[in-house]
């Protein structure tokens, strides 16, 4: 395929430990895969000093800070940041003033940027939920087939408690540019009834839940009977009350949790990261032993993994296919083609023989996995499955 052209002409960046040149070797990280998971000890200070570096072109802390002679203690993520005074929070969003913390959002006010996005959507459910195929209607879909006419309310949240190397939506780092928004501004939005279903995102929804539960409660509630599906795309390293209340409005109005399980590896999700995921595949166990199989015919749960070239590999996505599996084999699992984003734009899109390998992987433990962003390859999912039979 094309992109194996694109790929041989990218520079050759050298690893630091085992000195093997490879496109597939980020230039920020200087580190391969392979020494990033065998020797993560000799590299861990120049790998979270990267993510220092970055951060402090946003006025961010590098680190989650841990202040805890005198500091206000967060707990609405896994960071659990101890701010001390003068500090902020990792997702930038708390601060300790003087011994009291002020918050940029919070339960009634959310720091966002928000629009309509015509059905249907490229959201990595849209291959399963209602509003790409009408599964439901009409409890959870407006139409018996797409919902072409229709919009999500897509809800851009400043803010993160991860800090992701190839992050696409980078501009959540500046918190100044968001706007806010209070819960009954939300509720005039969401009762357009052209709007079936809102989506939170970001950034990370985590660091803003407390607004994202409140406001959807309350235009769930508000929307006298029409359909409003609530869906949360998340690292899913939140609260875990917070993350089960959020699964609860998802349920009830149809829409679906989509969790990005990054890496498998948790010594590779500090490199590429930032922060530690183990959270992340604790709420997903949560929700999928609570809530899933009282919605099984229209999966409340989905994953998505993206393949960045070198690094997330048929190895991690077998072992997280193997998680997923061991809960339910059903639960709808995506694969997403890279793009060259924010930090490792140095790196080409997704090589088509680790797409192929990684899509084999998760099939042999998976019944329900699509490949997104088939469009960078130029491919189809049906050629991509033709390619994986042969």
């Amino acid at each position: 395929m094309s992109n194996y052209g694109v790929t041989w002409r990218l520079k050759k960046n050298k690893c630091s430990v085992c000195g093997d040149e490879s496109p597939f070797i980020s230039s920020q990280l200087g580190v391969c895969k392979k020494c990033l998971v065998k020797e993560f000890e000799k590299v861990k200070e120049r790998i979270l000093g990267v993510h220092v570096k970055t951060r402090q072109m946003f006025k961010l802390p590098g680190k989650p800070p841990k202040s805890y002679a005198e500091g206000i203690h967060c707990r609405l993520c896994s960071n659990e940041c101890v701010i001390g005074p003068g500090e902020r929070g990792y997702c930038g969003l708390r601060e300790n003033l003087n011994g009291k913390l002020r918050e940029v959002a919070g339960s009634k006010r959310g720091l966002m940027y928000h629009y309509l996005d015509p059905h249907v959507t490229n959201c990595c459910a849209a291959w399963f939920c209602p509003a790409g195929t009408g599964l439901g209607y009409p409890r959870y879909s407006a139409t018996k087939g797409p919902e072409y006419g229709y919009y999500n309310l897509a809800v851009f949240f400043y803010g993160c408690n991860f800090d992701c190397l190839f992050c696409q939506n980078w501009e959540h780092k500046d918190i100044s540019k968001g706007v806010e928004v209070t819960v009954e501004r939300f509720m005039e939005m969401a009762r357009n009834p052209l709007i079936t279903c809102i989506c939170f995102f970001g950034g990370s929804p985590e660091p803003q839940l407390p607004f994202a539960i409140k406001a959807s409660r309350e235009a769930v509630e508000g929307s006298k009977g029409k359909v409003l599906r609530i869906c949360f795309e998340w690292n899913g390293c939140g609260n875990k009350g917070l993350v089960e209340k959020a699964a609860e409005i998802s349920l009830e109005s149809g829409g679906n949790i989509k969790f990005d399980l990054k890496t498998y590896n948790r010594d590779l999700s500090l490199a590429l990261c930032g922060v530690d995921n183990k959270r992340a595949y604790e709420n997903f166990k949560l929700i999928a032993e609570k809530f899933y199989n009282e919605r099984p015919g229209i999966p409340l749960l989905t994953a998505t993994t993206l393949l960045v070239p070198g690094y997330v590999d048929r190895e991690e996505v077998e072992e997280i296919a193997t998680f997923i599996s061991d809960l339910n084999p059903a639960i709808p699992y995506s694969l997403l083609i890279f793009h060259p984003q924010y930090m490792m734009s140095d790196l080409s899109i997704t090589p088509l023989k680790q797409v192929v390998e990684c899509y084999r992987a998760a099939k042999n433990k998976l019944k329900n996995v699509n490949v997104g962003n088939l469009h960078l390859m130029g491919l189809s999912m049906r050629e991509l499955r033709k390619m994986v039979k042969n």
